[in-house]
């Protein structure tokens, strides 16, 4: 079974404001991710779903949230270069029909993002920490969506994916690695310094609740990766539509 294109019209607020719930995967399993140190990753614990089993955590979130995009991580293969786990996607595309799925499978080589792509299981998301040069992204253009990394003030990647928008794609995500799930905000000032014309910036690493869902509507942010606040219940399906 095949997801469909994301959409970015995700009424929260205003159109084109999109909360994206997040999964990350190890092993099989999802996991939990805390300030980007995936070698400590443990298995997640949700009142979101029974287990750590993708489709079900996938299913929970869905229910917490009404999102029309999952991002899911599949940290092995970002770690070791190894293939994207199919068998997990392909099972989060059963339990949800109809969601967009952006993945970021460490993307390196032209020939492991094109053969996903054929598989129809959507988007790939093309980290910088990936990436040894701009060519990759280059050949993808807007089938692809721009994972921008860093880790505290280190940027990962080639300096030219961070310092030319020219090269990016509509699609960029802001992934803040030690922010995510240390509960200390989305850094709003690197964000704003992000935006530029024809390109839509999603955060990545930081949301605690509605509260900063809209600080980053008003900082003129297109939408916000979220796991943690989902999964902690401090953001919550009912809360979606007091964000106008």
């Amino acid at each position: 079974m095949t997801a469909t294109s994301a959409s970015t019209d995700h009424r929260i607020g205003r159109p084109g404001f999109a909360v994206i719930p997040v999964l990350d995967l190890r092993g099989g399993r999802v996991v939990r991710a805390r300030r980007g140190e995936r070698s400590s990753y443990a298995p997640i614990e949700t009142s979101l779903a029974k287990g750590c089993a993708p489709a079900a955590v996938a299913r929970g979130l869905l229910e917490a949230w009404p999102a029309a995009t999952l991002y899911i991580a599949d940290l092995d293969a970002i770690m070791d270069g190894s293939a994207p786990d199919l068998g997990a996607l392909e099972a989060v595309a059963r339990a949800c029909p109809g969601i967009g799925l952006w993945v970021d499978a460490g993307f390196a080589e032209p020939g492991g993002v094109e053969a996903f792509l054929a598989t129809g299981l959507g988007r790939p998301v093309i980290g910088s920490e990936s990436q040894s040069d701009t060519s990759l992204l280059a050949r993808l253009g807007d089938r692809a969506v721009l994972s921008l990394d860093t880790r505290g003030a280190e940027r990962l990647g080639p300096a030219a994916l961070h310092d030319d928008p020219s090269l990016w794609p509509p699609e960029v995500i802001a992934m803040t690695l030690a922010r995510v799930g240390a509960g200390a905000g989305p850094d709003l000032a690197a964000l704003q310094a992000l935006r530029a014309p024809g390109r839509r910036v999603y955060a990545a690493g930081g949301v605690r609740g509605p509260d900063d869902l809209r600080a980053l509507r008003a900082a003129g942010i297109a939408g916000a990766l979220v796991a943690s606040a989902l999964h902690d219940g401090t953001l919550r399906r009912t809360e979606a539509g007091d964000l106008a």
